[in-house]
This record gives C-alpha cells, structure tokens and sequence, in this order.
C-alpha cells in the first residue's frame, strides 16, 4: 500500500492474473501491496483495452525541440561557440514556425550536454614556432635527466599583447575543453 510511481508490465499481469483467479479487488490488494484503486485501475484497463503495459511516457507536454531541432541547435553552437543564450534563440527560430523561448533553448542545450563556461586560455603561438617546438621535442624525447640536468633554465615573462575587458564564455560539452574552438588566445 502507498507504493509510488507506476506498475512494472509485470506487476500488471500479476494484478490481471489474481482478479482473474477469482479474488476480489481488497483480496488482490492485501496479496500484491497495491491500494485497491490501483488494483480496480489496471483491471478495468485491461477489461476495456485488453493491455497491460503502461503509456505513462506518453504523458505530459510535448518537447517543442525535437531531434531534428536539436541538430540544428548544435550546428548554431558549433557555427558561433560565443554566442549569447538570447542569440542562440532568436537564430533557431528565424526558420521555425513554432518558436520557442530563451529557457527551453537552455534546457535542450543542457540535455544535449552543453554548457556555459569559461574557455581556456592559451598562448598566442605561430605556426613556425609551433613546428620548431615540435621539432626541438622530437630531438630531446630520448634525452635522460642528467642531460637536462646540464640545461640553464630561465623565466619567462608574459605579456599581453591583446586584453579583453569583457568576460568571454563559450558553449562546450564536458570533453571539449581543448577543442581549438573552445579556446581563446591570450
């Protein structure tokens, strides 16, 4: 009795098979632990219908952003990762004939794992210095701790060459903190 949330389909069958047996709906209660409402419910269900399986996950408002419109919602995060919540939106629905609001873009893009954040930031490195870093560590991979040993190290100085003052979020799923796209140059 005050069991929550809905019947198993086996459950149910075991409701259908005990008033079929013969017992009576306060007997099919105490049996099975079920309140006799749920026990009239299921019985009634399956005199009428003839089924046992429950449609509960046909219940409720339907998502307005289906599979489809969830593509599209990742193309428009893939395309522009800055882009503001109120952006995302309106570009979704600019071809839409159903639009939808700023909290259902955010709860898809939740569910589709995205979210919010701050990207990572990450030096300003040419394309010849990136060659010459990967060449200079292919030649010292083999090296051991006591040639390293023999190197002089020095500090290095940072400097900004470009300053950003307002605050730069991006969308990203969890795995994509490295992503070039989700990354801002400092």
């Amino acid at each position: 009795m005050g069991k929550k949330g809905d019947l198993s389909n086996f459950e149910r069958g075991m409701v259908v098979g005990a008033r079929r047996a013969g017992l009576s709906i306060s007997q099919s209660a105490q049996l099975l632990g079920f309140s006799r409402t749920t026990i009239s419910r299921v019985y009634k269900e399956w005199c009428e219908k003839g089924k046992t399986s429950s449609m509960r996950q046909s219940c409720g408002r339907k998502c307005l952003v289906d599979a489809r419109g969830q593509r599209r919602i990742g193309r428009l995060i893939q395309a522009d990762r800055r882009a503001t919540l109120t952006e995302i939106t309106t570009r979704y629905n600019r071809g839409m004939q159903q639009s939808i609001c700023e909290a259902t873009t955010r709860t898809t893009l939740r569910r589709m794992g995205y979210n919010s954040r701050r990207p990572h930031r990450v030096p300003l490195i040419s394309i010849t210095n990136r060659k010459k870093r990967l060449q200079f560590a292919q030649a010292h991979q083999n090296w051991t701790v006591e040639d390293w040993k023999n190197v002089a190290w020095s500090d290095e100085s940072r400097f900004l060459l470009r300053h950003s003052d307002g605050r730069i979020r991006i969308w990203r799923k969890q795995n994509e903190n490295m992503d070039p796209s989700c990354l801002v140059v400092v």
